[in-house]
């Protein structure tokens, strides 16, 4: 009988802490800069433990909607934003001073306004690449790089033409470990992340032993077809188990060996999308990637469902290899 493990990406496989997680600093340096008193602003804008905070404050699908999320709480210190959505007459002064004097400005934030909602960030969110929304395009300008989003999207860049912070991101398991996990059990990826940008690290850093890519794409299509069937809106990001669901179905119908299964992530919601599984998956949650140390991110998952936690790559093959 075979093992299913399947993995998460972000932080779990890949190294994201420069690429993905310092996008979202600098897409939220890069919104701000027409801004009176952008010049005021200190680089970075926050730290990246700081960051993890309201990433691991979960519902967020990805990436953008973090970014979103993390420019909603900033724009709390801007009155003239929601007043007037021409981000060239906002005086960010205010934001500057709080962001220089806080330790935490984002935890203190989403401390005290975790419901706040920006008309002005929410602007800027409509429409995708190309149709509006400024904050997933510059943040697609910076991830991708020049080159990458010109191919991708079929324009050239407007707001960043440095190099790419995709190119930034590391390993984060040992390549020979994941082959010869992939000798004994059947491993598959579900993640976040658009196709092309899941597909590209597994070529890039040769971990090509994965069955099933399990990606934000697969998500849409489906709501997509809820929306045509039924009307109805739905997501199928985690902390839906769509994407588990998807992958061991797809992977049990092929090979009926399979008797156990295993997800592995760094977020309460991969956590709870394992628990919420119609297959019986065993959730393991990684630490070894927590900005801040290690102890704040093992009681989030573990409150969240987690049934072992790995603190090192070490660790986690050993989990996944005993019986």
């Amino acid at each position: 009988m075979k093992k299913l493990i399947v993995f998460d990406m972000d932080g779990v496989l890949i190294d994201v802490s420069s690429s993905y997680r310092d996008t979202v600093r600098k897409t939220a340096s890069i919104f701000l800069s027409p801004c009176h008193g952008a010049g005021k602003l200190k680089q970075p804008l926050f730290d990246l433990a700081d960051l993890a905070v309201v990433k691991q404050s979960g519902g967020l699908n990805n990436d953008w909607d973090l970014t979103h999320r993390v420019l909603t709480l900033l724009l709390s210190k801007v009155p003239s934003a929601e007043n007037d959505f021409d981000r060239g007459r906002w005086d960010i002064s205010s934001l500057a001073s709080f962001l220089e004097t806080e330790t935490n400005p984002l935890e203190k934030l989403l401390g005290s306004s975790p419901s706040f909602r920006s008309d002005a960030a929410d602007y800027y969110y409509k429409g995708d690449v190309g149709t509006g929304n400024i904050i997933k395009q510059i943040f697609q300008e910076v991830y991708l790089g020049p080159v990458l989003f010109k191919s991708t999207y079929g324009f050239s860049s407007m707001h960043y033409k440095e190099d790419g912070f995709i190119l930034r991101e590391k390993l984060l398991v040992e390549r020979n470990k994941l082959a010869e996990l992939a000798e004994k059990s059947i491993l598959a990826i579900a993640t976040g992340r658009p196709a092309a940008e899941a597909v590209y690290p597994v070529g890039k850093h040769g971990i090509d032993v994965f069955s099933k890519i399990i990606t934000l794409d697969d998500c849409l299509a489906a709501e997509a077809e809820v929306m045509k069937k039924s009307g109805r809106r739905v997501s199928f990001s985690k902390p839906d188990p769509f994407m588990l669901d998807t992958a061991a179905g797809q992977i049990t119908a092929d090979d009926r060996s399979v008797d156990s299964f295993y997800y592995v992530g760094d977020m309460p919601d991969d956590m709870i999308a394992a628990k919420k599984a119609s297959f019986p998956f065993t959730a393991v949650g990684v630490t070894y990637s927590a900005p801040g140390g290690t102890k704040g991110s093992e009681m989030r998952l573990r409150a969240a469902g987690a049934d072992f936690i790995a603190d090192t790559p070490e660790k986690l093959f050993s989990i996944l290899t005993s019986e």
